[in-house]
């Protein structure tokens, strides 16, 4: 067994007081450490095709693709945060990068002036349709082309129970299709 990472872990033998091995080993050990792995190498990997192609973040083109897909294109920040999975003060600060490349505006809601909305410019727009075929291309190279149709399912499957075990609400669906 390969114990290079046993100094990481919080318990060196035993079980944990939930009744689970207080260490992780084998099995167990190579699927955290693939999946960890993904979760470090794919999010650097989308930025760089992003930033090379038009200059923006995943984050900041999850972003531009809320508000393209929104109603008239605008959504209150509030909503926002939630699509993106972050605090206000974190999309605030992309938002505040986004309005200094002319992609995105803040505004009050005109019919509540407690909330904010992110309204997609036209040329957020532009930027955002632009970005978009590179990203789909990158997406089906790095992760989609790589899995056979079942295996597709059980990645979506799979990603659900996990995300389900974090938090109860499902996060951001995609717009249903027509």
């Amino acid at each position: 067994m390969d114990r290079r990472f046993s100094h990481a872990l919080p318990y060196a033998a035993g079980m944990s007081d939930a009744g689970h091995p207080a260490s992780l080993e084998g099995e167990d050990l190579e699927t955290w450490a693939a999946l960890a792995t993904v979760l470090e190498w794919l999010p650097p990997a989308l930025d760089g095709q992003l930033q090379r192609d038009v200059g923006l973040t995943h984050f900041e083109y999850g972003i531009l693709y809320a508000l393209a897909n929104a109603p008239d294109r605008r959504l209150r920040m509030s909503v926002l945060a939630g699509y993106a999975n972050s605090s206000l003060s974190r999309l605030s600060r992309a938002a505040t990068r986004l309005e200094a490349k002319g992609l995105l505006q803040r505004t009050p809601d005109p019919s509540d002036g407690r909330y904010t909305l992110g309204i997609l410019t036209a040329a957020g727009h532009r930027t955002f349709e632009q970005a978009t075929p590179g990203h789909v291309e990158t997406v089906h190279r790095l992760v989609l082309d790589r899995l056979t149709q079942p295996q597709r399912r059980q990645l979506r499957d799979i990603s659900h129970r996990i995300t389900r075990a974090i938090r109860a609400d499902q996060g951001w669906q995609p717009p249903e299709t027509a």
